[in-house]
């Protein structure tokens, strides 16, 4: 959608907001969930699209559930597995319905989930449900198609070693992690994806135990009827058998001092220099977690003092951005930048605590802080305008909830919060021995 059509989306958009709706919270689109017999989590969201509907499929299992020594990077190779296909429909004749239809397929895989997503026509919604309800109840391959995957993910493996962002995440989730999960990628460690093509017997246990139905939430948008949409899935996914058995994840010890590590690039790069924190684990009510959403923005966005002076006046780095949003269970809040010097990098260090020392000792101003939650609120609703959009933005929610109740309930809480708030989640977060600073340069 471009021009004229996108600007009169997003006008009845925030109209639709601002005149309020039976639906009391900021989520604008009225929507019908529903969990099967069988524990699938459906939830469908009819919107203003003519023809269009996005169909997302969110297993709730990630790297993050990869607990078993030696067996890291299956939430990630079955990304790949499940375009196979099955015995009915093998992954050639998948493709090509697909490509008959019009039909976008495609999936990605993060620590706390895996979303398989595919944009097609109104039209076509009922037999997209029954290739997607066939691959994930009947996915099918042999030792060999496994072996041959296997290799592919070591491709695409050694291929993000060419990323020094990669190298980075490695050293950092390593260093900041000692027992829990997180402390490998999404793709796994180098030696378990090295030994995966000896796995095919575990590779069957991982999908019996985590593509099941519990651990599921389908979510279908656009331009859909809501009873006829709940039927179909019910006619395609009703027989699907429970079986969901949880991962046994490690809890990561209380951090006790500040670490440091450094890793050499082999390529050429600017010096990237990373702070940071631990984390919270994900939860709607609780002001602690909104706070620190609210916290990343006001002290390391665009509009903060830090950027300004860094980025804008002295040009001393690439850009400086933060992620501090929450995981399924505590994983980090991270300060990045890119520095253009290499003898600048401690000097930008002190300046990122220096930044964090500021909002410890003075309360930011109650303009400030209502200026970050409506930039907050606006830019969470102007990425709602087409099916598509509106899901992608919700797969996360959904993985880390199972619904997306939680998300008004999110909204409700960043009004909660003060600038004293924000100023205690700073000294109580942000502290030394929780941190983790981590420095990439690049090689000769």
């Amino acid at each position: 959608m471009k021009g004229p059509a996108m600007c009169m989306a997003l006008c009845s958009l925030l109209a639709f907001v601002a005149q309020g709706t039976a639906h009391s919270g900021i989520f604008p689109y009225p929507y019908r969930a529903e969990v099967l017999d069988n524990g699938l989590t459906v939830i469908v969201i009819p919107m203003e699209s003519p023809g269009l509907v996005s169909y997302y499929t969110v297993v709730r299992t990630g790297s993050r559930d990869e607990w078993e020594p030696g067996h890291t990077g299956f939430a990630h190779f079955f990304e790949h597995m499940m375009f196979r296909g099955t015995k009915k429909y093998p992954g050639s004749v998948y493709d090509r319905l697909m490509t008959e239809m019009g039909a976008d397929a495609n999936a990605y895989t993060t620590d706390d989930y895996t979303c398989y997503h595919i944009g097609l026509a109104k039209s076509d919604l009922e037999k997209v449900m029954e290739l997607e309800s066939d691959r994930f109840q009947n996915l099918f391959y042999d030792e060999l198609a496994f072996k041959t995957e296997a290799g592919a993910v070591h491709g695409e493996y050694l291929k993000s070693l060419a990323s020094p962002w990669m190298v980075l995440e490695e050293k950092l989730l390593a260093t900041a992690f000692t027992a829990h999960t997180y402390r490998h990628t999404t793709i796994g460690f180098r030696e378990d994806i090295e030994a995966m093509p000896t796995m095919y017997e575990y590779s069957k246990s991982f999908f019996q135990r985590y593509y099941r139905p519990e651990n599921i939430v389908l979510m279908i948008v656009g331009d859909v009827e809501p009873d006829a949409t709940i039927s179909l899935v019910k006619k395609y996914y009703g027989q699907w058998q429970k079986g969901y058995v949880p991962p046994q994840i490690a809890p990561e010890p209380e951090q006790m001092g500040e670490r440091v590590a450094h890793v050499t690039y082999k390529g050429k790069t600017l010096p990237i220099l990373t702070v940071a924190y631990k984390g919270l684990a994900f939860s709607p009510t609780d002001v602690d977690v909104a706070a620190c959403y609210l916290l990343g923005d006001l002290a390391f966005g665009q509009t903060s003092d830090i950027y300004k002076k860094l980025v804008i006046q002295q040009q001393r780095v690439e850009f400086i951005s933060a992620d501090f949003s929450a995981n399924r269970d505590p994983k980090l809040f991270v300060i990045y930048t890119m520095v253009k010097d290499e003898n600048d990098v401690e000097n930008v260090r002190d300046e990122i605590f220096a930044a964090i020392a500021a909002f410890q000792e003075k309360a930011v101003t109650q303009e400030k802080l209502d200026t970050q939650r409506k930039n907050t609120m606006y830019s969470f609703l102007m990425n709602l305008d087409t099916p598509d959009k509106v899901a992608g933005n919700l797969a996360r929610f959904a993985a880390m909830t199972g619904g997306i109740d939680c998300v008004d309930q999110l909204f409700a809480t960043f009004e909660r919060v003060t600038p004293a708030d924000i100023q205690r989640v700073a000294r109580k977060y942000l502290v030394s021995d929780k941190r983790t600073v981590v420095t990439v340069t690049g090689g000769e």
